[in-house]
């Protein structure tokens, strides 16, 4: 069986959380690659505490952001555990610009952070048990390999237009196939694109062509439009 165990240094972050009552889940890549068999490049941690809250619990940590997120070290030798992020539980405000939500809320519920989530294969969390919430089949579509949005795949881009090109990004790194809806709303609003800053089109587009399925997924961005955004 694949070692599904969360490192020593996310547990003991966890644990340091779940002593002081507060909730705390790996989420989003890490518990996706971890069920993959795949070594996550970074760990992210989710809980229902404040970043001042975080910031008390870990001492050692590096903070400078407007998402909330505490970047705690663990004194890690391996660099992927060195910082692990951890950040509160968000639901994300309004988007007017189709880049940045115009504030940041910070959410109670797991449920809450989880919804706001890109797709469903990243939108897992993962207890220090091993024990997965999983509210919108995300194992099942990593099973079936495909790339689907949590909800409404037009209200998910409307939201953050980059994501129409991180679908096309995890379809190809993960070679998995996009969920005929999420598709058609990609096709339809690939004009979306342009709203985003060419560093984070470049990011995207790099780890595209860096893949082993970089033809695929060239041949993608080419049928879906977004190329055009792209080049």
């Amino acid at each position: 069986a694949k070692n599904m165990e969360l490192p020593k240094e996310v547990r003991e972050i966890i644990k340091k959380l779940n002593s002081s009552d507060f909730e705390g889940y790996a989420v989003g890549g890490c518990v996706r690659d971890l069920l993959l068999g795949k070594e996550p490049k970074d760990w992210d941690i989710t809980t229902n505490a404040k970043p001042e809250e975080i910031q008390k619990l870990f001492p050692e940590h590096v903070y400078e952001n407007t998402f909330g997120t505490v970047a705690v070290k663990t004194g890690s030798e391996k660099p992927e555990l060195a910082l692990i992020e951890v950040t509160p539980y968000r639901i994300e405000g309004k988007y007017t610009d189709k880049r940045h939500p115009d504030e940041i809320k910070f959410a109670d519920k797991l449920e809450d952070d989880l919804s706001r989530r890109d797709f469903t294969v990243n939108a897992l969390a993962m207890d220090i048990d091993g024990k997965i919430t999983d509210l919108f089949n995300g194992q099942k579509d990593l099973k079936s390999k495909v790339i689907r949005t949590v909800g409404e795949p037009e209200a998910r881009f409307d939201e953050d237009a980059l994501r129409l090109l991180r679908a096309i990004r995890f379809a190809t790194v993960l070679g998995f196939k996009i969920e005929k809806k999420t598709l058609e709303a990609i096709n339809k609003n690939a004009n979306w694109l342009a709203a985003i800053s060419k560093e984070r089109i470049r990011d995207e587009f790099v780890k595209i062509i860096n893949s082993e399925n970089a033809y695929d997924g060239v041949m993608l961005l080419h049928e879906t439009g977004l190329l055009k955004h792209v080049v």
